[in-house]
């Protein structure tokens, strides 16, 4: 397995995980399937050109099955913030340990990222697997957002973490 950085030249099979990921699990991400879909890949270029963000990807035998995003606020005042967001990995290489191996990758870079001191994340309070991975990790739950996502057959309340670095 290799973990590396995305970049421009990866925005076609990135665009083609976020698809299959809003399919998979679409109860964990606030971006609905039908708006992902019409949304061009060009654009998913744009965002991992981006100066404030850095996406991780991991790939077995060449194909990308598993990526997180840690997005930096751009506020003067918030900027020593940052999200992690989009995390995900392909069911048939789950249980692997691919999300520790990224979210352990991500979180050495924004250790070395000047002026950087917290990490923030949501997480659908019902994804226990997930939980336990940001745990592990040194995140804590400081609070609940109740119904923070709405889908026409349910709300969804998500943990708010945190990780000061």
């Amino acid at each position: 397995m290799e973990i590396r950085k995305l970049n421009v030249t990866d925005a076609p099979a990135y665009y083609d995980l976020r698809i299959e990921a809003l399919r998979d699990s679409p109860d964990s991400f606030a971006t609905r399937l039908e708006d992902a879909i019409r949304r061009p890949v060009e654009k998913t270029a744009e965002n991992l050109a981006l100066d404030n963000a850095v996406t991780y990807g991991a790939f077995t035998d060449g194909a990308l099955c598993g990526n997180v995003t840690l997005v930096r606020n751009r506020t003067p005042k918030l900027d020593h913030r940052a999200s992690v967001v989009a995390v995900y990995v392909t069911p048939g290489q789950r249980g692997n340990g691919i999300a520790w191996r990224l979210m352990q990758e991500l979180l050495r870079f924004a250790e070395n990222w000047e002026g950087l001191e917290r990490l923030d994340l949501m997480v659908a309070s019902e994804n226990q697997p997930a939980i336990a991975l940001y745990e592990g990790l040194g995140f804590e739950k400081y609070g609940i957002e109740i119904k923070s996502m709405k889908t026409s057959e349910k709300y969804i309340d998500e943990n708010l973490m945190v990780k000061f670095i």
